[in-house]
């Protein structure tokens, strides 16, 4: 049984982290760098943005993990490192100083950044916070919650979650922070998400693990179409659980899978309502899909589009929108056995059969579109099987905040 619990990336055995304010960033009263780390070498896996354009933190941190393990893993906010021409000698001499500050082995320690990118990253603050950083690591959820805040940018509430689940007969933990409110459109995770275990798993299992878990989690959310330069999904397993190691596949290796999907869930939902700008979480159910394709192409179609994300600000059912998604999605789909509902807590209605409209209250509509999460349920009648995935609104704030983004 999976049971949701609190602490975060602190959650599971022998994770300490922190989060202050280094310099990096001129408002004194954000934190800007994270450190998270493990009391032993553990097994590690990431996946990476697919942009052609990487921040410099994901080329050292891919070398990191060539042979599968790591113990900690450092993070700033307020400037990408991206596309710098000493980017790479930064976010090497970051590691280095986790090495100097906490005794682990740079070459054990993920590196990432997040903020502006094409703007030279000054080493001088991280060097200067590092003693306190590295001082003030603490377990729980003051620990986890320090870090939270020092990965933010645009974001307006920290992300974490944990969950405990059995394996082998052991109670095993996983938690996890994450960043991401704008430039979410990812093509392997999203911004960046941070995620800690204390179950027992090899590296290779563990990789595959999250590589399968992104379809239907990180793949299936987006806020504004763009895929960041600088996303990155890392995750350290200790193995403090004691359950015997997960090596193949199997009843242990699904249990460990639920327990990731139960938080990695979670936290699309917490970055989608967080979206730049955004009033409401969209949450769009497609079921009666031939195949898993089509319904997680036709899914993610509908919470693409700029016209329906403009529509659900305005509380206007405008369903015509979602079907006009359905049709340019690429998706073989039968648009006249298409239904579509509209849901949330105040209640569900209904607004297409059979790819037809039918009579139905906009005062109550109205109602349902107002709730700050709306669900949008497709029904394809062409097989059993769905697909789940999640957006936001488009507001005026949203261009608000990227007009001025760097200045």
């Amino acid at each position: 049984m999976i049971r949701m619990v609190s602490g975060g990336v602190c959650a599971p055995r022998g994770f300490q982290a922190n989060g202050i304010h280094c310099g990096i960033r001129k408002n004194k009263t954000k934190r800007d760098l994270a450190l998270i780390v493990s009391d032993c070498r553990a097994s590690a896996a990431a996946v990476y943005t697919t942009n052609l354009v990487k921040g410099a933190p994901i080329l050292v941190t891919k070398a990191h993990l060539a042979d599968g393990y790591a113990q900690a893993m450092i993070c700033n906010s307020g400037n990408a490192n991206t596309c710098n021409a000493d980017g790479l000698k930064i976010a090497e001499k970051m590691s280095a100083l986790v090495e100097q500050a906490a005794g682990i082995a740079s070459a054990d320690v993920i590196v990432a950044s997040t903020g502006v990118i094409g703007q030279p990253l000054n080493i001088e603050p991280i060097a200067a916070g590092m003693e306190e950083l590295s001082a003030g690591l603490c377990g729980g959820a003051e620990g986890s919650g320090r870090a939270a805040e020092a990965i933010m940018t645009t974001d307006t509430v920290a992300k974490e979650v944990a969950c405990t689940f059995e394996v082998g007969g052991k109670s095993c933990t996983l938690g996890g922070i994450a960043k991401g409110s704008g430039m979410i459109h990812p093509n392997m995770a999203t911004m960046l998400v941070f995620l800690t275990t204390d179950a027992a798993i090899s590296p290779q299992m563990l990789q595959k693990a999250i590589r399968s878990d992104i379809e239907d989690s990180f793949h299936m959310m987006s806020v504004d179409g763009d895929t960041s330069t600088n996303d990155m999904l890392s995750i350290l397993a200790n193995g403090r659980a004691g359950n015997e190691p997960i090596t193949e596949e199997g009843a242990d290796y699904e249990a460990f899978c639920a327990g990731l999907r139960a938080v990695t869930h979670e936290l699309c939902r917490m970055m989608a309502k967080d979206g730049e700008g955004a009033t409401r979480l969209i949450e769009c159910h497609v079921d009666g899909a031939a195949d898993l394709g089509t319904a997680r192409t036709v899914a993610k179609s509908i919470i693409c589009s700029t016209l329906f994300k403009s529509a659900v600000y305005g509380a206007d059912a405008n369903w015509g929108r979602v079907l006009c998604a359905i049709g340019y999605s690429g998706a073989r789909v039968d648009v006249t056995k298409i239904d579509v509902d509209f849901a949330s807590a105040a209640g569900r209605i209904g607004v297409c059969r059979a790819g037809s409209g039918i009579p139905f209250s906009e005062e109550q509509a109205k109602k349902v579109l107002t709730a700050d999460e709306v669900q949008v349920l497709i029904d394809l009648h062409d097989g059993d099987t769905g697909a789940v995935a999640w957006g936001c609104d488009l507001t005026y704030d949203y261009v608000k905040i990227n007009a001025d983004y760097r200045t």
